[in-house]
């Protein structure tokens, strides 16, 4: 069969070679018509040069599409219509050939015609928008007028996406496809929810203590689960990883995972623990590692936080109860915060509980300056709320003490999850800008709803966590705008812990309308190693700061954390439909182009 092959030649020697049927006269009627009816343009004249037999391809600069058949032509483009345009706009191609794709598309009716934007050209989605504040959610908030207006709850809008979550190609031009197809089988194993329920009762069984079943467990625990969560066993194995994921474009977040201590012996050694992860990071380039990140449950015994917890409440509750050491603290409390974990007066703190308190403050105090030192701000972990408050006490004397400079040293974190988060997160800031103070924070969903519901429910009480997901995350997305405003005024920054996409594309976006700039450190988003790498890889090209959390330690050290990890995540773990979903597409992508 005869071929015909055009070339279409621009000025800035960038060439795209046609390969078409000679008898398709439909398509070579209508590309003769565009091409005589084009000349010049900015870029020189448009040529067209007869060749001799098809070679089946398609090669925009060093990328080469098969194509076949016109029949599989004309169906490939159809699907891929939008990919084909960004591959001539990545080969910085002349707006002539922009043009030609642009209204050979539209003609057919495979793409949409392309609206001007102001301050974006990207495809455009219809996506989930934050909710209103329809009314003040506390009469504590003195300045509501600085909350953010946003679009009203149940309406949606068109807006631009500028996150490529769908093109693989983009995405995860970095990784390697061994790297994709671990990731990939990785996923699969976590999101079989059978599979995960029976590795916790085999790591949480009796037999642990016997070295014959414990050793090869950890062995296989250690090719799986921890090698796609975390990042190594100590801060030089861990090196290699922070260095791949800069090399992805993520910083990283060294995470020395510690569980709940329940003594002063054990919070003194989990302190050293702690600095000394601070200072093998500060010795690591500042382009690797964007926090540090601590528990406070691992400074302060757990009993104790919970007889503080219990006494704020009651103060609350009761003004005219008097804690002599308490300080003045930014509020950690508004009406809508749960108050059924106290029934009755708790009885003072003891002189030794006093005095363990104090120890507790110093710790924090040691690891703050420390961080100071380092250059490294410190991300302070939520907790469950019968301790919330006072991780809230500690996180907000520490915030008075060193946020007093341009930027945050310490953030805490509130859990969107909790229906008094958002008029908790605008009553501390607020009081924070009053006082002077850069308000810190870590924004996630929260991963406590069986045990706070329970909890609730075992005292006769409504549970504090919203009712469905849809109003989490409108309280997530609110919140988010609420702090990205802070940030843009110069009161605030956020780390915006996410892995829903969704709420990732409403947040650039909402970055966008503000003019608060990609490169801004008052806005990150973080997402845990191993975790919605889709996201994190779409927010990077996008602009965005992004870090990736890397657990780290020995594998026995690291277990009570996994497991922890596994219970809390449970649903988050089996809903990687969107990465697995993606993978799978890129690897037989790069599979079909091979062949």
């Amino acid at each position: 069969m005869a071929w015909q092959v055009f070339r279409l030649t621009c000025k800035r020697d960038i060439r795209y070679k046609f390969s078409i049927p000679r008898y398709s006269s439909i398509f070579s009627a209508y590309l003769s018509r565009y091409l005589s009816s084009i000349q010049e343009n900015e870029h020189g004249p448009l040529k067209a040069s007869a060749g001799d037999k098809i070679t089946g391809k398609v090669c925009f600069s060093t990328l080469s599409y098969d194509l076949g058949q016109y029949s599989k032509f004309t169906n490939c483009l159809a699907i891929r219509s939008s990919r084909a345009r960004e591959d001539l706009g990545a080969c910085e191609s002349s707006s002539l050939v922009q043009a030609y794709w642009d209204r050979a598309s539209i003609s057919k009716g495979w793409v949409r015609p392309r609206k001007a934007h102001a301050a974006v050209s990207s495809p455009i989605t219809k996506s989930r928008v934050f909710s209103s504040l329809g009314r003040s959610t506390s009469h504590h908030l003195e300045r509501a007028q600085d909350l953010p207006t946003l679009e009203h709850e149940g309406k949606e809008t068109v807006e631009a996406d500028i996150l490529e979550t769908q093109d693989g190609r983009i995405l995860y031009l970095g990784m390697t496809s061994s790297e994709l197809l671990y990731t990939l089988l990785n996923l699969q194993l976590v999101a079989y929810e059978p599979l995960v329920d029976l590795s916790i009762k085999l790591l949480k069984s009796p037999l642990m203590r016997f070295t014959v079943y414990r050793r090869p467990l950890l062995g296989i625990l250690k090719k799986t689960a921890y090698s796609h969560f975390c990042a190594g066993e100590d801060v030089a194995e861990a090196s290699g990883t922070l260095k791949r994921m800069s090399e992805l474009g993520l910083k990283s977040i060294l995470d020395y995972s510690l569980e709940d201590a329940i003594d002063n012996i054990s919070c003194d050694n989990n302190l050293k623990g702690f600095l000394q992860t601070v200072h093998q990071a500060r010795e690591m380039s500042k382009q690797l590692v964007s926090f540090s990140c601590v528990k406070i449950t691992a400074l302060c015994p757990l009993p104790l936080l919970e007889r503080i917890s219990s006494l704020l409440r009651w103060q609350h509750m009761h003004p005219d109860f008097k804690l002599l050491w308490q300080e003045d603290v930014l509020p950690i409390f508004t009406d809508e915060s749960p108050m059924y974990h106290v029934k009755s007066p708790p009885d003072p703190l003891t002189n030794q509980e006093e005095q363990h308190l104090t120890l507790a403050k110093d710790r924090l105090w040691k690891l703050c300056r420390a961080c100071d030192e380092a250059g490294l701000p410190l991300l302070i972990d939520a907790e469950y709320s019968s301790v919330q408050p006072a991780i809230d006490y500690y996180t907000y004397l520490a915030a008075l003490e060193f946020n007093r400079n341009g930027f945050p040293l310490v953030y805490g974190t509130v859990q969107a999850y909790l229906k008094d988060s958002l008029p908790r997160l605008s009553l501390a800031a607020i009081e924070a800008g009053k006082r002077q103070i850069n308000f810190g924070v870590k924004l996630v969903r929260g991963a406590y709803i069986t045990r706070e519901s329970a909890l609730a429910a075992s005292l006769g009480a409504e549970s504090p966590v919203h009712s469905n997901i849809k109003k989490t995350h409108d309280c997530y997305d609110t919140c988010a705008a609420f702090m990205m405003q802070n940030a843009i005024n110069g009161r605030g920054a956020v780390v915006l812990a996410t892995h829903n996409i969704d709420s990732g594309r409403a947040a650039a976006f909402k970055a966008q309308t503000l003019g608060l700039s990609k490169g801004n450190p008052r806005l990150q988003f973080a997402q845990l190693k191993g975790m919605a790498d889709t996201l994190s890889l779409a927010l990077v090209h996008a602009g965005f700061q992004v870090s990736k959390y890397l657990p780290f330690g020995p594998v026995g050290h690291v277990l009570p954390y996994l497991i922890r990890r596994a219970e809390e995540n449970r649903g988050l773990l089996g809903n990687s439909l969107t990465d697995r979903s993606c993978i799978r597409n890129e690897l037989k992508r790069r599979a079909h182009w091979q062949v």
